[in-house]
């Protein structure tokens, strides 16, 4: 979460309210997701998704945890799209709940990082 990600004016997509503030120090991962979570940074979001090797590997990560529903296809902005019958980029209530509940209340973070991210919930 320490790792500092640097990036360029090129990199910033529609609603950046925090990443655009930091062209010139980068930002860590902490602070991205912070961003992306807490303010809904679309930069923040595309840099996180770029250190994990993109949408089609954050849906095998949720589909090895048994998540065979949600899934992301794009980026953003693109994905907020909304297509009729256009399954891209899409979860389902109760999809999302279990994944949550396994983030937060399972084996797959140290109680640290489940402690970090109910912290950016709230």
């Amino acid at each position: 979460l320490g790792r500092r990600i640097h990036y360029s004016q090129n990199d910033l997509v529609e609603y950046s309210p925090v990443t655009e503030k930091h062209l010139t120090d980068g930002m860590t991962v902490r602070e991205l997701c912070s961003a992306a979570i807490t303010m809904s940074d679309n930069t923040a979001a595309n840099l996180l998704l770029t250190t994990i090797g993109g949408p089609k590997e954050l849906t095998a990560f949720l589909h090895n945890m048994g998540d065979h529903v949600t899934r992301l296809d794009r980026w953003e902005p693109e994905l907020n799209e909304a297509i009729p019958n256009d399954e891209r980029d899409t979860t389902m209530p109760a999809a999302m709940a279990t994944t949550l509940r396994k983030l937060l209340t399972g084996e797959l973070l140290t109680l640290a990082s489940r402690q970090q991210l109910i912290d950016w919930m709230e």
